[in-house]
């Protein structure tokens, strides 16, 4: 059995004159015009073809020795890889050279268009520059011709390039802003006012003192001593849930980043408004809180001051706080009262204690000053704020996203739902004042 190889020295120059020269004139011949790239390609076929012939050839070679002997030898077969290597080689060669010569001749179509665009043009519509403007201009040739280019003389650009529609207008396009502007929010303050807690039950039960008889006396030896009597009563609060939800279609929380979190924030700012409403002036009925203002002691001033003031007022609502043995810690005003108590002047408009450049806080007769727009304009509360109630936190705000509600799944919705539990005990009612100016 007589078996054919193809000699070495030819494989080795089949392989030596593949692609390397060709794939490296890709590479660094970016710039090579069109006919240079032409002749190249025709090099890649011609030699894609005599590969092409070896592989056929390698082919036939591999299948009459599987057919004699039942096996192909080593030779043939790493003769036909590196044949099918340089076969795969020679195609990305041929590609890319298409591609570059694709490139050019665009690139030419684009330029011819451009210049037969300038001489279509009649020669006035097409945008000229300024020094054909210039030269061109009627109203240069006659200044120049009747003043000798003495003097000054204005040229009107036609044809300029600007913003308007019908220009480079098209091509400008607006800045996209991701910040997401939104309606301003309150800002909390009355929750700091008190002592926190938590809680693991539905309501909060404790003993409140409501009378005292204290009898307590110095008494002689082997006398009967005196006896004293206390009063307690139950109380409780409880545990009250603030809640609201909003629904929003799938696609719009995955196509807009930042709308999960705004939807979280709103979702909070609403629970904390509500809360701090309950907290200052919730009535207690139905599902609402006990709040601080209705479970306040109602002013009585231990004196009545000649002309009494709005600072008059507070001072003495301070004052009867202090006489229930409870100094308070704080007041809570109005803004609008606020403002009108700093700008109070004497007889020669003075102010009578503010300080305008002042550094603190908002002060007054010592005591720190909330002001928020949860109270009214015309009323007040003062008082011992840590002893006076406390917060029970059953649960801090959740925010939740669900498709389980309703047909929510079968529309692509979700529902967005942010809760809150809690509870609050006014444990010490005469440690609050709240009343009304008078005017």
């Amino acid at each position: 059995m007589t078996k054919h190889f193809m000699p070495r020295a030819s494989l080795a120059a089949l392989l030596a004159a593949r692609p390397a020269g060709i794939v490296g004139s890709v590479r660094s011949e970016a710039n090579v015009d069109a006919a240079k790239l032409e002749k190249l390609l025709g090099d890649v076929k011609s030699e894609l073809t005599r590969v092409g012939d070896e592989v056929k050839k390698t082919a036939e070679q591999a299948l009459q020795q599987a057919k004699d002997a039942g096996k192909t030898s080593d030779e043939v077969k790493s003769k036909a890889d590196e044949l099918l290597t340089a076969q795969s080689k020679l195609n990305d060669a041929q590609k890319k050279i298409e591609g570059k010569i694709e490139q050019l001749e665009t690139r030419n179509t684009d330029l011819e268009q451009r210049l037969a665009a300038r001489r279509g043009g009649g020669g006035n519509d097409g945008a000229k520059s300024l020094g054909q403007m210039v030269c061109e201009s009627d109203d240069v040739k006659n200044f120049v011709a009747k003043s000798g280019a003495k003097g000054t003389i204005r040229v009107t650009v036609q044809n300029a390039i600007t913003s308007a529609t019908g220009s480079a207008g098209d091509l400008i396009t607006p800045q996209r802003d991701t910040e997401i502007v939104g309606i301003p929010r309150r800002q909390m303050t009355i929750r700091q006012l008190l002592s926190v807690g938590r809680t693991i039950s539905n309501s909060i039960e404790y003993a409140r003192m409501v009378a005292r008889t204290n009898n307590a006396a110095v008494v002689a030896e082997n006398t009967l001593k005196a006896e004293s009597g206390y009063t307690w009563e139950p109380r409780d609060a409880p545990v009250r849930t603030i809640a609201h939800w909003v629904p929003v279609s799938r696609n719009a929380m995955d196509d807009i980043p930042q709308l999960q979190g705004e939807i979280d924030g709103e979702l909070r700012y609403g629970l904390d408004l509500v809360e701090e409403n309950e907290i200052l002036k919730g009535d207690g009925t139905g599902q609402h809180l006990l709040g601080l203002v209705p479970e306040a002691t109602a002013y009585s001033p231990a004196f009545a001051p000649a002309d009494e003031t709005d600072i008059d007022t507070l001072r003495l609502a301070l004052l009867q706080a202090s006489l229930a043995e409870y100094p308070a810690d704080g007041m809570v005003l109005h803004p609008t009262r606020w403002a009108k108590i700093e700008l109070t002047k004497d007889a020669q408009l003075r102010y009578v204690f503010a300080n305008v450049i002042q550094m603190a806080g908002p002060q007054l007769w010592g005591r720190p000053v909330i002001a928020t727009q949860a109270m009214d304009e015309d009323e007040f509360l003062t008082g011992a704020f840590r002893v006076a109630a406390k917060i029970y936190d059953r649960m801090d705000t959740e925010v939740l996203i669900s498709s389980e509600d309703r047909d929510n799944f079968v529309k692509n919705m979700l529902t967005v739902r942010g809760e809150k539990r809690l509870a609050l005990a006014v444990k010490r009612p005469a440690a609050l004042v709240t009343g009304a100016f008078n005017g």
